[in-house]
């Protein structure tokens, strides 16, 4: 068996290394620990002597701090070395011994207490030394613990070598020499020490170019950027050394320009000033040094305007410049002002305008990159800016580092904004810029805005609009009454104003139809204003959307054909499928682009007629149905016929109070058109057919017949209970379009309430939208329980094709022309008005009969008023 003592050896005399390297830690630890305030002392010292603290103290004050600095170290030192200790070997052995499990070092010099004579107990013994041997030969040299926060909690060892840092990178150890010598009694006088000085040249920041030490510099010509800074340090008496300069631009002196800051302590002397012309820099005295300065000029910097401005379809505009620097552009910005003497001074801009700042933008500058030459595009949108779309004068503008401005060659253009091209929006914006233009038009707008919203009737086709023109109408009118228009009220009906010109503009229909007409409308406007590419694709855009809209709107509400894609009949009989409306429409557009305006223009015309044709057979749907699923939809026919009037009704009232507060006269307009969304799926314009629900709630008593607002609350909870029970009374199995169905009943009986309260209370024009959102919602539900009835009993689909005939005993609602009314929540007939083998031909005729009548000055107004609606219609 192994001898103990002998394992003992042999385990120690491997260790050796690992225990070295333990024991040299252990020192390092103990030093660390015993001698860290000597060297954060001396950090603190030679960073304050290298950022040259002894030029700024009296020699007194540099005494005093010498001696607290040697009285610190020496106290340092002396802490130091009555608490270090050094590490004995047993030391080591004991802390790698303490790093591993059950301290196998330790045993290996262990002997037995007691049983040694036993040979079993020895057995066991020498086995586990050998145990213990092998784990101590896995041990590794223990790191130090060199952590000193405990006795260092303020960081005053980071503070020090963080300062000692910055004066090595930014100040000059070589100072640290010097103090010394300074400590000596007068030796900052002491001639035999000699004068001496320092310099530094730094070039403006925006260069980019390194700062120079001018000592290192020898002397002769040196060029430097225009607006480099010198900063001189002379030491020694004051006429040892001298400063003679001409590049501040200051007259020559052997003292200090009068711009310059000197400073004099104690022997030292600071010189600073900034080169602007080339010129000599000479230090004249013993060890002194000149150099020949040249100048490298910053020219200011330049900026042009590239290309052609360019407008989006959304009124952005984008404009191209290009920029250039000798080192790198900071700035910019574009000013914009009005050119007057180019702008057409009539009607709203007739009068003088108000003092408006010019319109200022940003330039964008790159982000990466070289600034020194650069081309960007300014993208700004300045359509609700009162220049919008007037002639004014660009110019761009850039600065430098230095603060060097140059400007751009004024460019004369028209200030690109959003163009509006619906009639009534153009004529809003319009009234809107003369409000902006000066608030002395205040009067000229209101009375314009009292024309266009007197007969609104087939002019604004959003009663949303309309309603939000008579609220700005009358908020100008009360500001009219009391003064001058203040500058926030202004404000306000600007925003007012724009808002409701995108309402018309862009929304607010909910037929497809009458979207598609209008973008119709919209795009034949551009053509007569010559609209840029961007705005005929945004145009074009619309159109198509609005024309697949429409023909998914047909074949939804059609018989299925059997094919894919259910082709229409067109105005010669002949079929055309969505392709070639495709085409016809990419015709158009092209023509457009290529100038050719008066083709497009008549395309356009053939595909509107197209549409129309399209129109008539939208309602080809036959009644007559039976069985409970069809006195359902006949009951909510009924309810929202008597809602549409109602509704009808209601605006009315609100147009006689509008006139009626106004000093207008309370006489009702014929034919007064009803709500946009009224007229979704073929309802007539309220006036035109007399049909149900108009004229019901007269009050004889009032002005102009219009309708007693507690009689119009009580007909709107008649209608709501009416509701409610059909509600609970549907027919038809469970399903969803069945659960869609009762949904939007009762979304329509919640908005029916909404409205009687808002009647009670006089809201009338709460009470409008409530009633609209009521018909929207019974529209909704009659269609989802169309559906629920269809997918249980095709024969039960309301409109079923070809069950109209055959069944003309039963009692079916007729308007006044005699016709039955539509199905489906429509307001009309589902007949087919023309028959015979020339139906277009009949068609043609009757238009021309229309347009004759209405031009027929003999005929009452009401008649022509109709008969121009149904122009505008058809």
């Amino acid at each position: 068996m192994t001898d103990p003592k002998a394992t003992e050896t042999e385990v120690l005399r491997r260790l050796a290394w690992p225990l070295r390297l333990t024991r040299a830690g252990m020192v390092a630890e103990r030093v660390t620990r015993a001698f860290w305030p000597v060297w954060t002392i001396l950090f603190a010292v030679m960073a304050a002597l290298a950022f040259g603290l002894q030029d700024w103290l009296a020699i007194e004050a540099l005494w005093g701090l010498g001696v607290l600095a040697v009285a610190g170290l020496l106290w340092a030192l002396w802490r130091g070395l009555r608490q270090f200790r050094w590490p004995s070997r047993q030391e080591a052995l004991d802390r790698m011994d303490r790093a591993l499990p059950g301290r196998p070092i330790a045993t290996l010099s262990d002997t037995l207490a007691m049983g040694g004579g036993d040979g079993g107990t020895a057995s066991v013994w020498r086995a586990h030394v050998a145990r213990m041997a092998a784990r101590a030969l896995g041990a590794r040299a223990t790191a130090p613990d060199l952590r000193v926060a405990a006795r260092d909690p303020f960081a005053l060892r980071y503070v020090a070598l963080t300062a000692l840092v910055t004066a090595v990178l930014f100040g000059s150890l070589w100072r640290v020499a010097e103090a010394p010598g300074l400590m000596q009694p007068g030796a900052r006088a002491d001639a035999a020490a000699g004068p001496t000085w320092e310099g530094w040249a730094e070039p403006p920041a925006y260069t980019g170019k390194p700062g120079l030490y001018l000592n290192s510099i020898a002397a002769g010509p040196l060029e430097l950027p225009e607006g480099s800074r010198i900063t001189l340090r002379l030491y020694g008496e004051a006429d040892a050394l001298a400063l003679n300069e001409t590049v501040s631009g200051n007259a020559p002196a052997a003292a200090a320009p009068p711009d310059a800051a000197a400073v004099d302590t104690g022997g030292l002397r600071a010189e600073d000033f900034e080169v602007v012309v080339s010129g000599r820099i000479a230090i004249e005295g013993e060890g002194g040094r000149e150099w020949t300065v040249t100048v490298i000029p910053d020219a200011p910097p330049t900026v042009a305007i590239t290309g052609e401005i360019l407008r989006e379809a959304d009124g952005t505009m984008s404009q191209p410049y290009t920029a250039r620097d000798d080192y790198a552009v900071e700035s910019g910005r574009a000013l914009i002002e009005l050119n007057l003497a180019a702008l057409d001074r009539r009607f709203g801009l007739a009068a003088a305008p108000e003092p408006r700042e010019a319109l200022v933008y940003d330039l964008p500058m790159p982000i990466t990159g070289s600034r020194s030459d650069f081309a960007e595009a300014l993208v700004e949108d300045a359509s609700k800016h009162v220049f919008a779309n007037l002639p004014v004068k660009m110019t761009f503008e850039v600065t430098d580092g230095r603060g060097q401005t140059g400007a751009s060659q004024p460019v004369e253009l028209s200030l690109p904004g959003r163009r509006f091209f619906d009639p009534v929006a153009a004529a809003v914006i319009e009234l809107r810029r003369d409000l902006l233009w000066t608030r002395d038009n205040g009067a000229r707008v209101s009375q314009i805005l009292h024309a266009l919203t007197n007969r609104p009737e087939g002019l604004i086709r959003s009663e949303r609009a309309y309603l939000m023109l008579r609220v700005a109408l009358r908020r100008l009118d009360a500001a009219l009454a009391q003064g001058p228009l203040a500058v926030s009220v202004r404000d306000e009906l600007a925003e007012q104003f724009w808002a409701i010109a995108e309402l018309i503009e862009d929304g607010g229909l909910a037929s497809a139809l009458e979207r598609m007409k209008q973008a119709q409308e919209r795009l034949s406007e551009a053509m007569r204003n010559g609209a840029s590419p961007q705005e005929i694709q945004k145009l074009m855009d619309e159109l198509r959307q609005a024309t697949d809209d429409y023909i998914r709107q047909l074949a939804e509400q059609a018989e299925p054909q059997g094919t894919d894609e259910p082709s229409q009949q067109a105005e010669n009989g002949q079929e055309i499928t969505g392709d070639q409306l495709q085409q016809m429409m990419d015709e158009i557009q092209r023509l457009m682009e290529e100038g050719r305006m008066a083709e497009a223009q008549e395309l356009l015309d053939q595909l509107s007629r197209m549409m129309e044709n399209l129109q008539v057979t939208q309602g080809q749907q036959g009644e007559g149905q039976s069985g409970p699923g069809a006195q359902a939809m006949e009951n909510l026919r009924q309810t929202l016929r008597d809602q549409q009037g109602l509704s009808d009704e209601t605006f009315r009232d609100l147009q006689n109070e509008g006139q009626d507060g106004q000093g207008q006269d309370g006489q009702r307009r014929p034919g007064q058109q009803g709500r946009d969304g009224d007229q979704g799926e073929g309802q007539e314009q309220p006036g035109q057919d007399g049909g149900d629900g108009q004229g019901e709630a007269r009050d004889p008593q009032r002005p102009g017949g219009t309708a007693d607002p507690r009689g119009l609350a009580e007909r709107q909870r008649s209608l709501r209970e009416t509701l409610r029970q059909q509600e609970g009374a549907l027919p038809g199995d469970p399903s969803n379009e069945r659960d869609a169905a009762r949904r939007s009943l009762s979304e329509a009986g919640r908005a029916m309430e909404e409205a009687e309260q808002a009647l009670r209370q006089g809201d009338t024009g709460g009470a409008i939208d409530r009633q609209a959102e009521a018909i929207e919602n019974l529209r909704e539900g009659m269609r989802s329980l169309g559906e629920a009835l269809a997918q249980a009993d095709p024969q039960q689909q309301p409109g079923n094709q070809g069950q109209a005939e055959g069944q003309s005993g039963r009692d079916t609602p007729r308007d006044p022309l005699g016709r039955s009314t539509g199905q489906a929540g429509n307001v009309g007939t589902d007949d087919r008005l023309l028959q015979g083998p020339d139906v277009y031909g009949r068609a043609r005729d009757l238009l021309d009969e229309i347009r004759r009548r209405s031009g027929d000055q003999t005929r009452p107004s009401e008649e022509r008023d109709y008969l121009k609606r149904l122009l505008d219609r058809f």
